[in-house]
């Protein structure tokens, strides 16, 4: 009942691979892609379309186990399967594999070998669920024992390891289901009896003049203190309130291409030495007990010779210290706990069972693990240039559309606003439009935004405008006249700002969500603050959800990246961006570092890597 079973090197390359029937697409692939690489082996199961994938590590010679079988299948032998061909494999072709890492060895032989363990296996699962099933005693057909190639037996399958594999799928986390009781609302709907009682005694008093009470305007106080349909500042005034909020010391630069590029997030490195002395410390500290272990599990002469050679393994004993002080390091640093558990478990099973030197640190082997890792979550798989997709956005004579989603109060059109400065540096012609339909003085704020920006573009080809329709209406529509205004009016760039929204509110995530599908726009980012922890995972996971549940597509639109606010407040607890990058796989596009529209920086894998890796 098996699709497909491979064995493979880490490096990539298939030293055996049986398949038993057609396989669509490459489900082995995707797991290589989306698990193995991006760091996601914590779990040990996978599901690509119609396929569920299981897999082992052999670190000691660095070769990979993986088995595809139909996700509906609920097969009980497989994890003992993966382990029982894992040890035969190895025994049977010990000196194959260590001679250039397996590659010109030949395994045909293994596949009667191999055979003969599926079958046996299948068998002796068959009559425990037959016997279970008839609820008989006795088992009618005698345990059987596991041919090999070597009559290894069955006996030498780790169970505890299987055991802890069964009971890790079974605490698996699962998506919320997030159940809501609505709650009756009594509210009382009695109208105090005063209120009828003062309108009668107004319209019988209505030639007296009309009383002003306290908290309330009078008609003539009301027009001097109406500033919308009136200019009361001149240009002079403007600019010199505009410049106020851009500070000319965090300007970016203008590379060789003529192209102005934001600065990077500042990288303190102040307390490298400090930091390096506090991490030998807690280096030197787990390798003692290291070697208190090492010498309790021998002595004398074969001992001696043992530390020599540095043949000394890397076990569950050893890591296990190590990386759970790992954990708790990173969720100081704001990591959100489950992504710090599941990260911890890949570098658990990708150091398991490889071999140290007598002098080598386990401390110093998961830290370079951690940072590999790291980096290569963090790495964007995609590429980061909009001015560029903007560039082939002209060409084809229509505008680059940018919609900013999030939730209630983390700088979304404040950070829009930056991002429009941005554009406007590069002598774009940008519309802001106004889909904040629900807030109180959403307009307003993007209004002011729009006159300071334009207020600061006093040189360049670069223009901003604000397409509004006021509040109330639906804004899904409004995007769509915004594109049309701006395809006609030949826009370069529009910007969709959008209602801030918690992501257990269905009614305005599915409004979110008919934005989306209606307009299609080229990105779609998430505003988050980087202050948040595991409120990150639930907030990305739900919006995404919500993208795909409510659109009614067949090819669903998710998040492609995010902006972090307020990034100037967190000092080194960067954790909210490997969070949101881990959750969604897109990268950070920008991080907020204050109020000005300069106050945009570029987020350096380094500076995150480094920064949740210090002390």
């Amino acid at each position: 009942m098996l699709d497909q079973f491979a064995i493979l090197s880490k490096g990539g390359f298939v030293l055996w691979q049986k398949t038993f029937i057609p396989v669509m697409g490459s489900p082995i692939d995707a797991l290589i892609k989306d698990v193995l690489i991006e760091e996601r082996a914590g779990t040990n199961i996978f599901y690509k379309d119609s396929y569920a994938l299981k897999w082992t590590f052999a670190n000691e010679v660095d070769l990979v186990f993986v088995v595809a079988f139909q996700k509906i299948l609920q097969l009980q032998y497989v994890d003992e399967l993966l382990e029982t061909v894992k040890q035969v494999f190895i025994k049977t072709f010990e000196q194959d594999i260590i001679n250039n890492n397996g590659i010109d060895g030949d395994y045909g032989l293994f596949n009667d070998t191999f055979d003969k363990l599926l079958r046996q296996l299948e068998e002796k699962h068959s009559t425990k669920y037959e016997t279970t099933l008839k609820g008989s005693q006795e088992v009618n057909s005698p345990s059987k024992k596991i041919v090999t190639a070597n009559s290894v037996s069955p006996a030498g399958i780790d169970q505890d390891e299987i055991s802890k594999n069964i009971q890790a799928l079974k605490l698996q986390s699962s998506p919320r289901t997030g159940s809501r009781a609505k709650k009756g609302r009594q509210q009382n709907t009695s109208k105090s009896p005063n209120i009828n009682n003062d309108e009668s005694s107004k319209k019988k008093k209505s030639q007296k003049q009309a009383r002003t009470w306290e908290g309330q305007i009078a008609r003539g106080e009301m027009e001097s203190l109406d500033y919308s349909s009136k200019a009361t500042m001149t240009s002079e005034e403007e600019a010199a309130q505009a410049a106020q909020l851009a500070d000319p010391t965090k300007y970016g630069t203008i590379n060789k291409d003529g192209v102005y590029e934001v600065l990077d997030v500042d990288q303190n490195n102040d307390n490298n030495e400090d930091d390096d002395d506090e991490e030998e410390y807690d280096i030197l500290q787990h390798h003692e007990e290291d070697k208190k272990t090492q010498n309790s599990t021998g002595g004398g002469m074969f001992s001696f010779f043992k530390n020599i050679t540095g043949q000394r393994e890397l076990t569950t004993d050893a890591l296990d210290p190590v990386l759970s002080d790992m954990k708790e390091h990173l969720i100081k640093k704001n990591v959100a706990s489950d992504i710090a558990e599941h990260l911890c478990q890949s570098i658990r099973t990708s150091l398991l069972g490889k071999k140290i030197g007598n002098w080598g640190r386990v401390s110093t082997m998961v830290r370079d693990s951690m940072e590999a890792a790291l980096k290569r979550i963090l790495t964007p798989k995609t590429s980061l240039d909009i001015l560029r997709d903007v560039e082939q956005a002209k060409a084809e004579r229509r505008p680059y559309v940018i919609s900013f989603i999030g939730v209630n109060g983390v700088g979304k059109s404040t950070n829009l606003s930056k991002v429009c400065f941005w554009l406007l540096q590069n002598n774009y012609k940008v519309l802001i439009a106004a889909c904040d339909t629900f807030r109180s003085g959403a307009v307003e704020q993007l209004r002011v935004h729009a006159r300071n920006l334009r207020a600061l573009q006093t040189s360049g080809q670069g223009s901003v405008e604000l397409f509004e329709r006021g509040y109330g209406k639906d804004s899904a529509g409004i995007a769509k006249e915004a594109i049309s205004f701006a395809t006609t009016n030949h826009f370069d760039v529009v910007l969709i700002d959008t209602a801030g929204r918690m992501q257990d509110n269905e009614p305005l995530m599915r409004a979110l969500a008919k934005l989306v599908a209606v307009n299609n726009p080229d990105k779609i980012i998430f505003v988050g603050e980087a202050l948040v922890g595991n409120e990150a995972v639930d907030q990305l996971t739900k919006f995404n959800q919500s993208l795909k549940d409510f659109s009614g597509l067949q090819n669903p639109r998710h998040i492609d990246g995010m902006i972090l606010t307020k990034f100037d407040t967190i000092d080194d607890k960067v954790g909210a961006a490997l969070s949101m990058t881990y959750i969604t796989g897109q990268p950070i596009y920008f991080v907020g570092t204050g109020q000005t529209y300069t106050d945009l920086k570029n987020l350096r894998v380094s500076h995150v890597v480094n920064s949740l890796l210090r002390k």
